[in-house]
């Protein structure tokens, strides 16, 4: 499990490899979002997993890749490629092309394996992940998805309702132990800080914390970047506005009752925000990660001009995981998908997104990123107050906000029409 002390050290050892291993990104902008990468850690105890009834496996393909070879090194084994065209199909959800350019990681798995992607709904968050895993335990058709991407705190309870089928990839030990489940799970793939995008042609006076929010010149201005009953995004928004204003990671009351001055005052949007609404101006002030916001900042190309601000308090960092469905339909097709996630190939579309991959310190020892890469990483300096919550503490502030958001904030959090 991540405790904030494991996890900050791990930042600053994965800063002290970045410095030696890579040229230093720029940090001019005073907007942009700051970077850190957690080290991996030792390798993963041998304890072999647990058998999950419900998914079949090959005989050729195990629920553990091989493990031989260095960190990083391997793929997968042709009889995991060869189980996993024979099944054809991937059903995939809640992955936005637009997010970490998963367009373009869907392409090229689909081109280098010809194996067909579904994609389900990819407005969908966290909560409505598990859900479908749970509506489609006895369907084996196209809308039963096959691999989730959930927020940290979704992958122990997911682990807990029985929900997901256990496999470790071929690069498991490249992973940090506290960024995965011992059992393989589910496992952590990336991570951000929560950051303001900012509409420069619609807001003059670029917010640079929490507090500048609750001004009456951003009546009207301000929304979220998923529901915060079901949105892991949206809930950590919630989390990090609670540190911020006096609460804690043990207590996120404080974020609700920020979130309940914003509405009254009407500065809330109570509209999922996106790219779209972004450059349109219909929510000139989105709170999303840092990647995400400077991912829009580069398709809108100055049209408009996105700031990206990480707030000078409330610093909160979050993580999202992979698991597969204990119930997916192409298991093998699933194990593949996991392979190709954690390879050099798909982590470096990441990196190019302004994405942290977890195993990006195993990278930097293999001297397998390009610097011009390296460089799509914002600056380092913001980070030195970032804060990672524990799952206990994911699970606690979950609970408060979604059970308690319409009693006290009071804001129907709906898609944009």
């Amino acid at each position: 499990m991540i405790s904030k002390n494991r996890y900050m050290l791990l930042a600053v050892l994965a800063l002290a490899l970045f410095a030696v291993a890579c040229a230093p990104p720029a940090t001019s902008a005073p907007t942009s979002a700051p970077a850190t990468q957690p080290t991996a850690a030792s390798a993963a105890t041998a304890a072999p997993t647990r058998a999950t009834a419900t998914v079949a496996t090959s005989a050729a393909v195990s629920t553990t890749a091989a493990t031989s070879a260095p960190s990083g090194a391997k793929g997968p084994s042709q009889a995991l490629i060869d189980a996993a065209k024979a099944e054809g199909t991937l059903n995939v959800i809640a992955l936005d092309p637009t997010w970490l350019n998963y367009r373009l990681t869907i392409d090229t798995f689909k081109q280098k394996y010809g194996i067909k992607i579904n994609e389900l709904n990819p407005d969908a968050g966290s909560g409505d992940e598990v859900e479908a895993i749970k509506a489609n335990k006895d369907n084996k058709g196209p809308q039963a998805p096959d691999v989730i991407e959930v927020g940290y705190s979704f992958g122990d309870s997911s682990k807990k309702d029985g929900l997901l089928a256990p496999y470790k990839v071929s690069n498991w030990d490249a992973i940090p132990n506290d960024a995965k489940d011992p059992d393989g799970m589910w496992y952590g793939l990336y991570y951000g800080a929560m950051a303001f995008a900012v509409n420069t042609s619609q807001v003059k006076n670029v917010p640079q914390d929490w507090s500048d929010l609750l001004k009456p010149e951003y009546k009207g201005q301000i929304a979220l970047a998923g529901d915060p009953r079901t949105s892991n995004q949206a809930i950590q928004a919630v989390e990090a506005a609670a540190l911020a204003n006096g609460g804690s990671l043990d207590d996120a009351t404080a974020g609700l009752d920020f979130f309940k001055k914003l509405n009254e005052a009407g500065n809330f949007v109570p509209i999922i925000g996106k790219q779209g609404t972004l450059a349109k101006g219909e929510t000139p002030i989105l709170l999303s990660w840092d990647y995400l916001a400077l991912g829009n900042k580069d398709d809108l190309k100055g049209n408009p001009d996105i700031a990206v601000v990480v707030p000078k308090t409330g610093v909160f960092g979050g993580a999202y995981v992979q698991a597969i469905s204990a119930y997916a339909p192409h298991p093998n097709a699933a194990k593949l998908w996991e392979e190709f996630l954690y390879s050099d190939e798909a982590q470096l579309i990441k990196v190019k997104a302004h994405g942290h991959p977890i195993n990006y310190a195993d990278m930097v020892k293999r001297s397998v990123i390009p610097a011009d890469a390296a460089k799509q990483l914002p600056s380092a300096e913001l980070y030195a107050k970032i804060v990672f919550p524990t799952p206990a503490q994911l699970a606690k502030a979950k609970e408060t906000i979604t059970k308690n958001w319409d009693t006290v904030v009071k804001a129907d959090v709906k898609k944009a029409p």
